[in-house]
């Protein structure tokens, strides 16, 4: 009812909401009701004609703000024209502060996604590189969630899984961590690969002790935090001690990791900015979506630089964009707070964000916009690369024939895999109640369905209705024909340096190659019924994933949660194709077969009906209906019948 006034709390904030009435009176009648809303800070919703939240937005002044949409005489561009064509409905919330309508309007863009709402790209989990020090022998490594244990350390959030791995592997390169998940005796027989690479130290087999080891760690975490200087400082004197007690071999590995990390160093200092800890974030702004570019520069040097999305940006200004991206990233999300963030313009709500992030650090964070030196050059630079990567992407979006690879690499960087999946298998199981049992593997290559690849299994082992166990099934018989078909890879003679090949030989076979991306048709029972026998044939290295059709949520092996893809995104759009695939071919197999298993079922009863007349009969008339209604004389003329077994079969059926 109009007027009416809710009361709610939320912690130590009170706030009141209050819900417009009338939902079916047109636009030109809100001004009446305005009249109501208070002259006060808040937060107000837009609905349309469906009730959906379509823009969520706050004021210091919420009447006035309301009325700005509704004024005859007001001049809205285009978004908010378009938006306020759309509203059918409004409610709002008043707020104690500007503050406290910050932050209710940023929990409440989080909640509904409002169409209209700049908001960063996706509702993902970003990635973090983690430090696990609850070990005696801590790793690092990926991870997207963070645990409430403090006795880790995270670094991150970085845009992909992409940034992650190349982060990890010039680590890798530098300090020689474990990477193995076995549990650290020093009692191991040999060490494994890394060791004689250089790129473990080997604590399992004894080669370094706990204290060795927790250099290495100490190492790695001053790197990442960009104090180069200490480990530089810490290496060169382990070398001079390695070399003073005679130990050379130990002196040179110093000496190759210094050279190393001196040619990072190099690569990551930024002349003029001494010791300071900062991150820059500049902006490139697109039609409805904006990239922005942010370097994450610490203790003087450059550590790294990430881009993300912001989607539903239209007209919004600069300064709003930049300001609810600073929100988003580092109030929500980001574990590390510089002291200092710099951006190309003024930033909306930059006191408050200010006030909100310094109390999350504990300390002084300041936004300032810099005005010459090393620092505004170095916001320009950010601003150019912001460009480039739009550009790039615009290229992307505009070119229908990359179409497909934008979706494979957005489906590499959801499911963290380690290569592009140009090779994807998808496999479905079909039946009726247990009964003519079947699954289908279809294939994509380079995102189109290559239909001389797919396959066809007739379930051998399993009685009844239980679709793990087919799943199982087909599994083992796949990826055994693939570990034979290495074996016989392996052992065929080579000349030159190469394999043989046969006409007509396996290594054609679809069994044969070793797919990019295996997707089940299922949730988390299936994905385990098919990781349990990989896992059991040894293909580890093979990633796996299912799609549950009723929403559309991936799961992965390694996630209890599933991982939910925007509903317009490519790479769903490219796991919705080949699931539906891999469905249809294995239900036309189903039917294929159960049709046969009928027609053979009926034509067994008839006395003097073999094998070569029902094939006969079947290659004639096609189908059971079709021998039914065929005349005595008809059937008789088919090769291998006489009148009187027609009259036989037209009795039986």
């Amino acid at each position: 009812m109009a007027g009416e006034t809710v009361s709610a709390r939320s912690g130590r904030r009170r706030y009141i909401v209050v819900s417009s009435a009338d939902k079916d009176s047109p636009r030109n009648r809100f001004s009446n009701r305005l009249a109501a809303v208070p002259r006060s800070p808040g937060v107000y919703l837009m609905l349309n004609q469906d009730g959906a939240v379509i823009y969520v937005g706050k004021s210091v002044n919420l009447r006035n703000r309301l009325r700005s949409y509704f004024n005859p005489g007001a001049k809205l561009l285009g978004k908010t024209h378009e938006l306020v064509n759309r509203i059918r409905d409004f409610e709002y919330i008043v707020a104690e502060s500007e503050r406290e309508a910050l932050l209710l309007e940023n929990s409440l863009i989080k909640e509904h996604k409002p169409r209209y709402n700049a908001r960063l790209k996706d509702d993902k989990t970003y990635p973090y590189i983690k430090v696990d020090l609850e070990d005696d022998f801590p790793r690092v490594y990926f991870t997207r969630h963070q645990s409430k244990r403090r006795n880790a350390r995270y670094f991150g959030p970085y845009a992909s899984a992409n940034s992650v791995r190349r982060t990890l592997d010039v680590v890798k390169k530098l300090f020689p961590y474990r990477t193995c998940t076995k549990p650290i005796t020093g009692k191991d027989e040999r060490p494994c690969l890394e060791y004689y690479i250089k790129r473990c130290i080997a604590p399992c087999t004894g080669q370094a002790s706990k204290a060795e080891y927790e250099d290495v760690i100490r190492q790695v975490i001053a790197f990442m935090e960009g104090n180069t200087d200490k480990v530089v400082l810490e290496l060169q004197n382990t070398m001079i001690a390695a070399a003073e007690n005679l130990e050379f071999e130990r002196a040179a590995e110093m000496r190759d990791r210094l050279q190393a990390l001196k040619i990072v160093y190099e690569d990551q200092k930024v002349v003029g900015l001494g010791d300071e800890e900062l991150d820059v974030i500049a902006l490139a702004r697109g039609h409805n979506e904006s990239w922005i570019d942010v370097f994450f520069v610490r203790q003087g040097n450059m550590v790294g630089r990430d881009h993300f999305i912001m989607e539903g940006t239209g007209e919004d200004s600069e300064s709003r964009i930049i300001g609810r991206f600073i929100h988003e990233f580092y109030l929500e999300s980001n574990p590390h707070l510089p002291k200092r963030l710099l951006t190309e313009i003024e930033v909306d709500d930059a006191a408050l964000l200010q006030e909100l992030i310094s109390e999350k650090r504990s300390s002084a964070v300041s936004i300032d916009v810099p005005q010459r030196g090393v620092k505004k050059r170095l916001v320009e630079m950010a601003r150019e690369n912001a460009r480039q990567g739009l550009a790039q992407l615009k290229i992307k979006w505009q070119s229908n024939s990359h179409l497909m690879e934008n979706a494979m690499e957005e489906l590499q960087e959801a499911l963290s895999l380690p290569t592009l999946p140009r090779r994807i298998e998808c496999y479905d199981v079909s039946h009726i109640q247990g009964s003519s049992s079947v699954a289908s593997m279809a294939v994509f290559l380079n995102g189109a369905p290559d239909s001389s690849q797919y396959r066809k299994f007739r379930i051998k082992t399993v009685a009844g209705n239980d679709d793990f166990a087919s799943m199982r099934e087909v599994i083992s018989r796949r990826f055994k024909r693939l570990q034979k078909s290495s074996d016989k890879l392996r052992s065929e003679p080579t000349v030159a340096g190469g394999t043989v090949p046969e006409a007509g030989s396996e290594k054609r076979d679809s069994f044969s190659q070793n797919p990019d991306l295996v997707l089940i048709d299922g949730g988390k029972g299936q994905l385990s019924a098919a990781l349990e026998t990989m896992l059991h044939l040894g293909a580890l290295d093979i990633p796996l994933a299912s799609l549950a059709k009723r929403e559309e949520e991936v799961f992965v092996p390694d996630s209890s949660e599933p991982i939910r893809l925007p509903r317009h995104a490519p790479a769903l759009f490219l796991l919705q194709q080949i699931r539906d695939e891999a469905h249809r071919f294995a239900i036309t197999y189903h039917r294929h077969r159960r049709g046969r298993r009928s027609l053979k079922s009926t034509l067994d009863m008839v006395p003097g009906i073999g094998p070569s007349r029902k094939r006969a009969l079947i290659r004639r008339f096609g189908s059971i209906k079709a021998i039914r209604e065929a005349s005595e004389t008809e059937l008789a003329s088919t090769p291998g019948m006489t009148i009187r077994l027609a009259a036989k079969v037209k009795e039986y059926l």
